[in-house]
């Protein structure tokens, strides 16, 4: 059994930051707690050079017994992990500052980084369960710091849809093990052509119920708008980019790796939420006024044009490329918008952001770039992403797919515009006070974020080919 500790340098940086966080935290005056905050950015920093050596020396295994994977996708899924949590530690830093549990806010988000990275490597179904209770209980907590009536309410949504599919997911996990009789992909594989169909396609529905409630897809996508809409803006852009993530990834290396030979048609099952999930997310964005809400719909559309790179996972190889591209991309973009949001904490109607292209150029530069990143302009790294899931959807045969997402990316213009527009407004500014900025680091974090994802789009050719590795069984 292969037990090298340094192929989980990234994992155990963060879960070694969090447990001395949490000490340390427990001594420190009040003051002085901006060090654990220190130590969480530290950790991840360490977990990205960590990461950068591994992909550079081409040390892809599996270790404990294969029930973690570390190879391309686990390399490029912990890149865009530990970089995005670096940008929501950035803007995070005023909202938190000086607040008597400020220590734990980060060791918090150490522990549900830390669950996202065991989600992206997971290799086995009690592996994939246990990194979806790592991820999700820290999460639980985080939508409601701030201890208010819509903190409360969103922590309590969040907490009970996370209950009710992760017991689904248990449920299913079971009923895999039982038509498998292993938990290990590679196992599973092997196994399951000849399993009962019944029990192998109730089992596999319940294990993505868990895993559609991390992305925020259809069906399981009615936490999305009031946690999004109730947690503090640094959290909100947590729960709406990281999870997804881990989630995803998690997601086609399952379906790739252990129902590549099941007669179970999951390709036309993820399809079809694919489909639903893009086109309500995007329908239901269309006619919000507030600009958390309104990005929270607007995940859930992106989610909808994620799910077709799974939709085709064992039918193209520009499944997996085309994933974790668009998947860095997203989170920069997305980030970065949500990075404006909470500089701007007085801002919270698409109204309050009525000339402030005049009054905060910068912030408003950002706001254009993410936005119209979002819809799939040029030359943003979404547009590249875009581009090349929808080319692997066509690739699968799933060409109604690929047009359907384009109509939908079409519509997405509209309520995207519907933000964008009052930036430039002059004749009638928003009220007094609207504009008023937080700090310098969330300020700070949005101009890196915009600038990742316009480089990533000029860059993305030379990227993607780091993404094309095959996955470890």
């Amino acid at each position: 059994m292969n037990e090298d500790l340094t192929a989980l340098v990234p994992e155990l940086s963060l879960v070694g930051a969090a447990v001395t966080g949490l000490l340390a935290g427990s001594w420190l005056p009040r003051r002085r707690q901006w060090i654990i905050g220190v130590l969480a950015a530290a950790a991840c920093a360490t977990g990205l050079a960590a990461t950068a050596v591994t992909m550079a020396t081409d040390r892809e295994q599996t270790v404990f017994s294969d029930a973690f994977a570390v190879d391309t996708a686990t390399g490029v899924g912990r890149l865009i992990v530990l970089a995005a949590l670096l940008l929501i530690i950035g803007m995070s830093v005023e909202t938190v500052r000086g607040q008597k549990r400020e220590a734990e806010y980060w060791v918090l988000l150490c522990l549900t980084g830390a669950g996202t990275l065991a989600l992206i490597g997971a290799n086995d179904l009690l592996m994939l369960f246990a990194a979806y209770l790592l991820a999700g209980i820290p999460a639980y907590a985080l939508a409601g710091f701030a201890k208010d009536a819509s903190g409360t309410e969103a922590a309590l949504k969040y907490y009970l849809m996370g209950a009710l599919l992760g017991t689904t997911m248990l449920a299913g996990t079971a009923l895999l093990y039982a038509a498998g009789h292993a938990t290990l992909y590679r196992e599973l594989n092997t196994t399951l052509p000849t399993a009962p169909y019944g029990l192998v396609a109730v089992g596999l529905v319940g294990v993505l119920a868990g895993l559609l409630f991390k992305t925020g897809a259809v069906p399981a996508h009615f936490w999305v708008p009031d946690v999004t809409d109730g947690a503090p803006a640094p959290v909100a852009a947590y729960v709406t980019t990281l999870p997804k993530v881990g989630g995803l990834i998690a997601g086609y290396r399952l379906l790739h790796q252990a129902l590549s030979g099941s007669d179970v048609n999951w390709p036309l099952l993820l399809a079809v939420l694919a489909a639903v999930t893009m086109t309500l997310g995007n329908l239901a964005a269309f006619f919000q006024t507030s600009v958390k809400r309104l990005l929270a719909y607007s995940t859930i559309g992106q989610v909808g044009y994620l799910l077709m790179a799974l939709a085709v996972a064992t039918r193209t190889d520009l499944a997996q490329r085309s994933l974790l591209f668009y998947l860095a991309a997203y989170a920069a973009t997305h980030l970065g918008a949500f990075a404006v949001v909470a500089e701007l904490p007085h801002a919270r109607t698409l109204a309050d952001y009525r000339g402030i292209a005049r009054h905060r150029p910068g912030l408003a530069a950002v706001l254009v770039v993410c936005l119209l990143g979002l819809v799939g302009t040029p030359p943003t790294g979404v547009f590249l992403g875009k581009l090349e899931i929808f080319s692997a959807a066509v690739d699968g045969g799933y060409a109604w797919l690929a047009a359907l997402a384009v109509v939908n990316t079409v519509a997405s213009l509209f309520y995207y515009l519907r933000w964008l527009a009052p930036l430039f407004v002059t004749a009638e500014p928003a009220p007094l006070g609207t504009h008023a900025v937080l700090g310098r680091w969330a300020a700070v974090t949005s101009y890196t974020a915009g600038a990742v994802s316009l480089a990533l789009g000029v860059a993305g050719e030379a990227l993607l080919p780091l993404s094309a590795g095959p996955l470890l069984r």
